[in-house]
């Protein structure tokens, strides 16, 4: 089959993800990669036909989205170079011909299925705002920021033939054609194993994190610090404090090795936390209610806790709380990515069969047609 995959470039998350995805389905169909942003750069290492388009993007201070600044870079974007790219890469998806449609997030694949009319599938777990219900206790007194994030990923799911949802919390489903799997997880991730050690690994991208800095300092502990440093090429200590230029092995040896991990509410660092048994103090992104999402229910499975701003008091409560959140993870389990893998090998073969279901209907009818000609047209008239 001819597959149109598309990958959102905001974070990391949906390109790591997608790439378990892509390697898995690559061999075995014709496939067209279209992404955004560090996506592209990332997934253009690994598959050749990755091509580029302008994507989405978010505005931080201090650990919470600037509405009104996200709105204006990104209609900057849109005045000055959307409108064309869009329609070149229209035309580059229109001529590729997708048989299916594959998306982690990503608005133009999912576009061009409704406008071709051609089955879409997401993979991506932001679908879980729209596609489970969520209780009271998860909401809270969030329900504006819960329904403006449902809403958006209800619009982008409009026509969805399927959702296939990674996520290491299971709440009720609420729409039908959705599929919950565990998360998907890098190799190198699958493959640590994990000890424990005395620093607390910090995660922290959203720009100006002084608050969390300064808790910190306050704390004395031993803590390794990637993101919040983006000027560096080399560790900077600082007292307890020690800053590090961004490694995927050295910060994959900090996780493994971690006693606990302080970061956002970003979905794929907290289900490596949980898969390696790690407990985590989730500081969402304020206004970005998918990250609460997370932060809430790992507090409610005791994975970790849930805080909306890094006081001193909020990590002492964490730290003091650390074994019973470790005893809890204890009981997590999953079999690597072979749950995620399954469905979209399932859901494209569902899409195959239905494709040759009408051929064989097409074909059937123009035979039926032959034999039965209507009268005046047979050989004899």
């Amino acid at each position: 089959m001819r597959i149109l995959y598309g990958v959102a470039g905001e974070g990391m998350g949906h390109a790591t993800r997608s790439h378990a995805f892509l390697a898995d389905i690559v061999g075995d169909h014709e496939v067209l990669i279209v992404a955004s942003g560090r996506a592209h750069d990332y997934l253009a290492q690994h598959f050749p036909e990755v091509r580029e388009i302008l994507g989405f993007s978010l505005a931080y201070e201090d650990n919470a989205i600037r509405r009104w600044e996200t709105v204006a870079q990104n209609l900057r974007g849109a005045v000055s170079g959307w409108p064309a790219q869009v329609r070149s890469f229209y035309e580059v998806a229109r001529d590729f011909d997708p048989d299916v449609v594959v998306s982690d997030f990503e608005s133009f694949v999912l576009t061009v299925a409704r406008r071709e009319r051609v089955p879409a599938i997401s993979v991506d777990n932001i679908m879980m705002l729209d596609r489970c219900r969520h209780d009271e206790g998860i909401i809270g007194g969030d329900t504006l920021d819960f329904e403006l994030a449902r809403q958006i990923a209800r619009t982008k799911a409009a026509g969805l033939h399927h959702a296939i949802v990674p996520t290491f919390f299971r709440p009720p489903l609420r729409r039908k054609a959705t599929t919950l799997v565990a998360p998907v997880l890098r190799d190198a991730v699958l493959a640590a194993v994990a000890e424990r050690g005395e620093h607390i690994l910090v995660y922290q991208t959203a720009a100006g994190s002084e608050s969390l800095v300064k808790a910190l300092h306050e704390t004395g502990l031993p803590c390794r610090l990637y993101g919040v440093r983006r000027d560096l090429d080399d560790d900077l200590v600082d007292g307890e404090l020690v800053y590090r230029p961004f490694s995927e092995p050295v910060f994959l040896q900090d996780l493994r090795t971690a006693r606990g991990v302080i970061a956002g509410g970003g979905f794929s660092l907290l289900s490596e936390c949980v898969y390696l048994g790690k407990p985590a103090l989730s500081i969402p992104v304020t206004g970005q209610f998918e990250q609460t999402l997370n932060a809430r229910y790992l507090e409610r499975l005791g994975y970790g806790e849930y805080a909306e701003a890094p006081t001193p008091q909020a990590i002492g409560a964490f730290l003091e709380r650390l074994p019973r959140h470790t005893q809890a993870l204890a009981g997590y389990r999953q079999d690597g990515n072979i749950e995620a893998l399954a469905a979209l090998r399932e859901q494209l073969a569902l899409v195959a069969l239905r494709r040759a279901g009408r051929r064989g209907a097409g074909r059937r009818a123009r035979t039926a047609a032959d034999a039965h000609p209507p009268a005046g047209t047979g050989p004899s008239s």
